[in-house]
């Protein structure tokens, strides 16, 4: 073996253990949390945002990984989708040890798996779309997910859909075509992974609506975690499978420890606070991302970026605060 090869080995060991004792701490302090109330700030509101923020910040650095793995390592984009929620999964090991797999009882098994068939090949395409454009127009284009959502709540679950929606729809959909520029001559059909992997993510945020009427959300999350690895790692057996190695390793291993420790900070944010409250600190990950791709990657955004983002995000608050007013009014009859 080379010198070089055996630095590499060495400084991989060092990252996985690494990333062992971080996750170490990670379970250290999650049990604390469930069991000291005092670890929340008295304020719901100042924890709720902050840790929507933190999990923004979790997310950032979970796409950095990614796209380092996949376009400066060259690791195949569905075998990195399979190693990372491998991980996560065994990562999640203490939770569904606590939770047990009782919990996948349900009278609805297929409506589980097309959900969550629907959200591997969400991760499938968003990380595809890592590997093939700048993170910064990834994020602001999957940010379209809550417009899909609106359209299939129309076509699938016969919701009402006003004038106001469908505005905010249209307005959404021109600020991701401004970011995609499809007239443009630098425009690759590569950048419509991330607006595929939206309307996947959609699709599977849909069924999971549909379910939590009639499902515990202990329920949902368990089949969503069992179900996850295997459906990627048979994506990735299809395509060209590749096994992970020493920096490599490392590397998946704290992309499946990110993904965790991001899910969980954004669980603790909905727990915190109303959703409607929190969902407008989970809008600075543009930045955020825009912010991380810069100091990795060098990318610098367009001008156009700003102007369709600030479309996408307008939309996106209209409808909140149109969701909000008209619980108010329902509340009140």
């Amino acid at each position: 073996m080379s010198m070089a090869a055996c630095g590499q080995g060495t400084a991989g060991l060092r990252a996985i253990a690494s990333c062992v004792l971080i996750y170490v701490w990670f379970l250290f302090w999650m049990e604390d949390m469930n069991q000291n109330s005092l670890a929340i700030p008295r304020s719901r509101a100042f924890a709720g945002a902050a840790f929507m923020v933190l999990g923004g910040v979790a997310f950032s650095l979970l796409n950095v990984v990614t796209q380092w793995l996949t376009v400066k390592l060259a690791f195949p984009p569905a075998s990195a989708a399979f190693w990372q929620y491998a991980f996560a999964f065994l990562f999640s090991l203490p939770f569904l040890r606590k939770v047990g797999l009782s919990a996948m009882r349900t009278d609805y098994p297929w409506r589980h798996v097309i959900r969550v068939i629907f959200a591997a090949l969400g991760v499938e395409a968003w990380i595809l779309g890592l590997a093939s454009v700048p993170i910064w127009q990834a994020i602001a284009l999957v940010m379209t997910s809550p417009f899909f959502i609106i359209l299939g709540a129309r076509l699938f679950l016969s919701e009402r859909v006003g004038a106001a929606r469908w505005a905010a729809t249209g307005v959404g959909f021109a600020g991701a075509m401004i970011i995609l520029q499809p007239w443009s001559d630098n425009f690759t059909w590569a950048a419509l992974l991330p607006i595929l992997s939206a309307l996947l993510w959609g699709a599977s945020s849909l069924i999971t609506k549909s379910l939590t009427g009639i499902e515990k959300p202990e329920t949902i999350t368990v089949w969503l975690l069992v179900l996850l690895t295997p459906i990627n790692g048979g994506l990735a057996l299809a395509a060209d499978f590749a096994v992970p190695t020493g920096m490599t390793l490392a590397l998946f291993l704290l992309a499946g420890l990110l993904t965790v420790v991001a899910q969980y900070l954004l669980t603790l944010a909905y727990a915190s606070a109303d959703a409607a409250y929190v969902q407008p600190f989970d809008d600075l990950k543009l930045p955020l991302n825009v912010l991380a791709g810069w100091l990795f990657f060098g990318y610098a955004p367009a001008g156009y970026l700003w102007l369709g983002a600030a479309l996408i995000l307008s939309a996106s608050l209209f409808i909140m605060r149109s969701e909000m007013r008209r619980e108010r009014q329902a509340a009140s009859l």
